[in-house]
């Protein structure tokens, strides 16, 4: 059996689904990510006096919305309910660069669609990840907790960034990743207005997703420390900084 097969650690919520400790994954060269530091979810829209208490418990500082203006709007966070928890928006455009109806129309395609939006996440909006990972690399701004709308896509993509640059193994990084298929509930409206095909496609997470992008991260960097020096802004020191942070 794995050595992490009760990773990763959820925090069991009435309202919010998808939100787990990035802790206790193991690091090349010995060691495991903090628990308590770092954390990742779906949206704060259905956040209940309960859960509010379980994350005041965890002692939170920070949260950071991935979210576009229209679907804060749509979706508004109930943060009244963190008092003294500072919110940053880092909005990352949720455009799959195509229509549901022109998805739906050749759903072969769905796939190749979002691939191009995990590229976009990678390249096209590498300074909001720059910007999250400068807020993670400030002692007073952690615990922080990072969400998009899901927290299967923007944020997915955010969590195996900051787990490769820990150190963490790949097999456990696409652990994580893949977890969102069992641990988010997602909204039976909307996957009952979608094809099945299209529904089975974006309404959950692909590891040829996740192992995609990081390969067209390679291929344009060369390395992975080269990407997140270049576009992350994290060289070598930074990295050191973070990992000295992070790391049990």
């Amino acid at each position: 059996m794995s050595d992490h097969a009760d990773l990763p650690r959820c925090l069991a919520l009435e309202g919010v689904t998808n939100l787990r400790d990035l802790g206790g994954w193991p690091v090349a060269g010995g060691g495991r990510v903090r628990f308590g530091q770092v954390f990742r979810s779906a949206s704060l829209g259905r956040l209940t006096d309960a859960d509010a208490r379980v994350l005041t418990d965890s002692f939170l500082r920070t949260v950071v919305d991935l979210r576009g203006e229209k679907e804060r709007v749509r979706w508004p966070s109930r943060l009244d309910a963190l008092p003294g928890v500072e919110v940053r928006f880092l909005p990352i455009d949720p455009s799959l660069g195509a229509s549901l109806h022109d998805i739906a129309a050749a759903p072969e395609a769905a796939i190749g669609v979002m691939h191009r939006a995990y590229a976009a996440y990678a390249f096209d909006w590498a300074h909001r990840y720059a910007d999250l990972f400068g807020l993670l690399l400030q002692e007073t701004r952690r615990p922080l907790l990072f969400h998009c709308t899901a927290g299967k896509d923007r944020t997915g993509f955010g969590a195996a960034l900051l787990l490769a640059a820990l150190g963490v193994e790949w097999e456990a990084i696409r652990a994580d990743y893949i977890a969102t298929n069992r641990l988010w509930r997602g909204d039976p409206e909307v996957a009952a207005s979608l094809p099945p095909a299209i529904a089975d496609v974006l309404l959950r997470v692909h590891v040829e997703l996740i192992d995609g992008v990081f390969a067209a991260i390679r291929e344009a960097h060369g390395s992975l420390a080269a990407y997140l020096d270049e576009r992350i802004g994290l060289d070598a020191a930074r990295c050191d900084r973070l990992r000295a942070a992070l790391i049990d």
